[in-house]
């Protein structure tokens, strides 16, 4: 039976074999999207770390993200292109190590099947630079029963004022 510790050790173990490389093609974000750059062109814009979660479809490291334990409101945007892609509302404690939401901001994401590392997910990328976010599981809060589990360094985070 997968439980959460088990799934834990699969994802550091996926995390692990993405980052070296490791890991069987993961789906990649299909059509033309409204920001698109050349690959050296991105390689200048983000860092390496969000380079290989955007671009290469990588994994972060879980408990690494800083935006695991934001807890302001406001918006998480995508660190490609900056646009809103989850709101704070959303936002819940997984226990997973990535931080989580149960709905994404309406068309700011789209998904692709991913078939690496043995199985089938469902991959979520931005809808308007098609950079990589995370994934999407059917293990979430109400009320959608989704668990978007997405990357910290692919997004950054925009404090709403009071």
């Amino acid at each position: 039976m997968l439980n959460r510790r088990l799934l834990l050790i699969a994802a550091g173990l996926g995390a692990v074999a993405a980052r070296f490389g490791l890991a069987s093609s993961p789906a990649v974000a299909a059509g033309k999207f409204p920001v698109t750059h050349t690959d050296e062109e991105w390689h200048k814009l983000l860092t390496s770390d969000q380079y290989s979660v955007l671009r290469e479809e990588g994994t972060e490291y879980p408990f690494s993200s800083p935006l695991l334990h934001e807890e302001r409101k406001g918006n998480f945007a995508c660190a490609g292109c900056q646009q809103d892609v989850f709101s704070s509302s959303t936002k819940f404690d997984s226990g997973t190590g990535w931080p989580s939401f149960w709905a994404p901001i309406d068309g700011a994401v789209g998904t692709t099947e991913d078939h690496s590392f043995g199985m089938t997910r469902t991959a979520v990328h931005c809808s308007r630079c098609g950079g990589h976010l995370g994934h999407v599981f059917p293990d979430g809060p109400k009320p959608t029963g989704l668990r978007y589990c997405m990357n910290g360094v692919a997004m950054s985070f925009h404090a709403i004022s009071a």
